[in-house]
């Protein structure tokens, strides 16, 4: 039996071998991989001896030979192809541990040349990892250090790996040389400036009960590009598995969490926040977030910025929460929470990250691709319309206000007063629907006077703007940009409030 090794990951491979070698396996392999197994003291066949032509143009062209794909493609059930093995002298190559160029890592350098990605695209090793797969009832195909384990206890057992063994190998193989072609296409399309394709690459991080209903089944998949602010990064300290609603919402939870420098703390139901205030510290915004909303936030999910001290634990741990995200938690923290078995505490990487990711959502037999909303336009007095100018408090309400709106499901209008939202309208048909939801939340909890209002979108109507004079709000901040804004900038001065409009819509659908 005959292996032939070229790996760039040499993790395990001279252990690998080594059993091989005991087990009477002979060993091919190429350049470096050679020269690591002879140091380690093995005997090794250069494949050059077996191809008889030497490594030419830098190694670009060492493995690409019939006495190589020959011997890994010819089946052993059939004389014609055993016949014309013999008549070229080619051997068998009964396994192939490949695994390729460092494309990944080079193009993630920050100074990388497209000279130094393409000399990392891997010809040799895909061809070899591709005959092999297809010839899986005779070859067994490695790709995969962390494999290396259950094929060496197959061939102590039996002397060889199982036929079923071989086709899980030869599927991973397949996935495997497809994510890198993925890779150098997408790579090469961007420098290329194509678009007309998208590739996505998806490792799956686990199954879930169901979708968002019983009967609906699901899986969560982590992208290959995962940042701060991510559930497929965060570290699960307590509490039972996460479902599909469970990360719809604590995902749109770290939207908001990510907006805020300050003291921050988010409860929230079905992707909308229920209640949200920014504080001195932890214990500050979180007694303000579930002021705000006692009602709904049972059930709901809580995200803050700051780490979970004892104190904060104690004053949450009360309430019927699903979910608590931070940064981290402290010891005392943990020793009151987690005496709650269910309740999931969720460890979330909270640094500033300004790149530019995706947003992915599917449709009937399509996908919609965007840039994440991540930009937020400060709020500043110069942005004021009216005739009354916003005082220091008020551009600071205007600006928690204006932060948290863009998250609220469209039509959005919020109401907010002191650094806490105190009235929540979300994803009403109209835009004086919300706002009448939102205020008359805020009335319901005593909120009557010196109000701020924030609306995702602009106002086609001023009606809005006199139903906001009724219930106590004395700042407005909107987008700006309906042709009819003359006349919700003129009720405004008409009802003494003061307006700012920031350039930039948020709707959320």
């Amino acid at each position: 039996m005959r292996a032939l090794f070229s790996v760039s990951d040499k993790t395990g491979v001279v252990d690998f071998a080594k059993e091989l070698v005991n087990l009477g396996w002979e060993i091919i392999a190429t350049g470096g991989t050679m020269k690591l197994l002879q140091d380690a003291g093995l005997t090794v066949i250069n494949i050059s001896e077996i191809t008889g032509f030497p490594e030419i143009c830098d190694g670009r062209v060492k493995t690409l030979h019939p006495k190589v794909h020959g011997g890994l493609l010819g089946r052993r059930d059939l004389e014609s192809h055993l016949s014309q093995l013999k008549e070229n002298g080619i051997e068998f190559i009964d396994m192939v541990c490949v695994n390729l160029y460092p494309f990944k890592q080079t193009i993630a350098k920050a100074d990388v040349t497209m000279e130094d990605a393409i000399e990392n695209i891997d010809i040799g090793g895909p061809s070899m990892l591709r005959s092999a797969a297809k010839n899986y009832k005779d070859v067994t195909v490695v790709c995969d250090p962390s494999d290396y384990a259950q094929i060496i206890a197959e061939v102590q057992a039996t002397g060889n790996t199982t036929v079923q063994t071989r086709l899980q190998l030869s599927a991973k193989a397949y996935t495997h040389t497809a994510e890198y072609d993925s890779m150098i296409a997408t790579y090469m399309r961007k420098a290329a400036g194509l678009n007309e394709k998208l590739f996505l690459e998806f490792d799956l991080v686990q199954g879930l009960r169901y979708g968002e209903n019983p009967h609906q089944n699901a899986k969560f998949y982590q992208s290959a590009e995962t940042g701060s602010y991510s559930l497929a990064n965060a570290k699960q300290l307590n509490g039972k598995e996460l479902s599909y609603n469970n990360i719809q919402d604590a995902n749109a939870a770290l939207c908001i969490a990510r907006e805020f420098d300050e003291p921050f703390c988010v409860g929230l139901k079905h992707m909308n926040p229920c209640g949200a205030a920014i504080g001195t510290d932890v214990v500050d915004a979180w007694t303000k977030a579930y002021e705000a909303d006692k009602v709904s936030i049972f059930g709901g999910i809580v995200a803050v910025n700051r780490e979970v001290t004892r104190e904060a634990a104690e004053l949450m741990k009360p309430i019927f929460l699903e979910i608590i995200m931070a940064p981290s938690f402290s010891e005392g923290a943990l020793e009151v929470l987690c005496t709650k078995k269910n309740l999931r505490l969720l460890q979330v990487d909270m640094s500033k990250d300004n790149s530019v990711v995706n947003q992915f959502v599917s449709v009937n037999g399509g996908l919609l691709v965007q840039d994440l909303d991540k930009q937020t336009v400060e709020v500043t007095a110069d942005m004021c319309v009216t005739e009354a100018k916003p005082t220091a408090e008020q551009v600071v309400d205007l600006n928690f206000g204006w932060r948290i709106v863009k998250h609220v499901k469209s039509n959005a209008i919020v109401a907010v007063k002191d650094g806490k939202t105190v009235g929540v309208g979300a994803g009403q048909m109209n835009r004086v629907g919300s706002a009448e939801i939102a205020l008359k939340q805020a009335q319901a909890a005593g909120f009557t006077k010196g109000l701020v209002l924030a609306s995702d979108g602009f106002f086609p109507f001023d009606d809005t703007v006199t139903l906001a004079s009724q219930y106590g709000v004395t700042a407005i901040v909107q987008p700006g940009g309906s042709v009819r804004d003359e006349d919700s900038i003129k009720k405004a001065d008409e009802c003494g409030i003061t307006m700012v409009c920031t350039g930039m819509r948020h709707f959320k659908h």
